[in-house]
């Protein structure tokens, strides 16, 4: 009975050891439990490449329209008509004087040769003397230039009336000489003369511009 007790104490000592020693030693991965944990490797994050982006073409600057340089306004002595009055009438020097005549081919008086030369040009002038100094506007004696009429009164040294008249030749400041048809017994006809120095200074009455 004694050796069954000491078996029995014998046994019971062992299986104490075990359930201790099993208790005391910590748990390993088991093998199917490492090859789930080497495989779970973090992915590597994924390189991206940035391409560069296509040129965008400069945008053309808006032009802004320069404004033409004006030329500077400039005051002719002459305008072209009325050089070409005056050539016109330089043209018709020679022609012989005709009372009340306004062509070339009879002859000129003195209203009569400037109706004649401003037609050409669609200047309308009465034929007569005394209405010339209605025609165009005024303009000071110093300041005479081509293309504008001169009035004179009669020869009588007494006249105060319109009785005469030509188309200026000169520019600005110069001595006014005029081309005109003249009734005088000395050359008379078309024919180019002077104010200053002459009869005409006494005449003198006005400078007509229809220009």
């Amino acid at each position: 009975m004694r050796y069954i007790w000491l078996v029995f104490l014998l046994l019971m000592a062992v299986l104490l050891g075990w359930t201790l020693r099993a208790r005391l030693q910590p748990s390993s991965p088991t093998a199917a439990t490492v090859p789930a944990l080497a495989s779970h490797t973090p992915s590597r994050p994924t390189a991206y490449v940035v391409r560069n982006p296509a040129p965008v073409p400069p945008t053309a600057p808006t032009s802004r329209p320069v404004p033409a340089r004006q030329a500077p306004a400039s005051t002719p002595a002459a305008s072209p008509k009325a050089d070409s009055v005056v050539a016109f009438a330089l043209r018709q020097l020679g022609t012989s004087y005709c009372y009340a005549g306004t062509t070339p081919a009879t002859g000129f008086d003195c209203s009569g040769f400037v109706l004649y030369v401003f037609a050409r040009y669609h200047v309308p002038v009465p034929h007569s003397t005394a209405l010339l100094l209605d025609v165009g506007r005024p303009v000071p004696r110093a300041q005479a230039r081509p293309g504008d009429i001169v009035v004179f009164t009669g020869t009588a040294k007494t006249a105060t009336t319109p009785g005469h008249a030509g188309i200026v030749l000169t520019q600005p400041g110069e001595p006014i000489r005029f081309v005109h048809s003249s009734s005088a017994r000395r050359e008379p006809g078309v024919k180019i003369s002077q104010v200053e120095g002459t009869d005409y200074e006494r005449r003198f009455m006005q400078i007509r511009r229809v220009l």
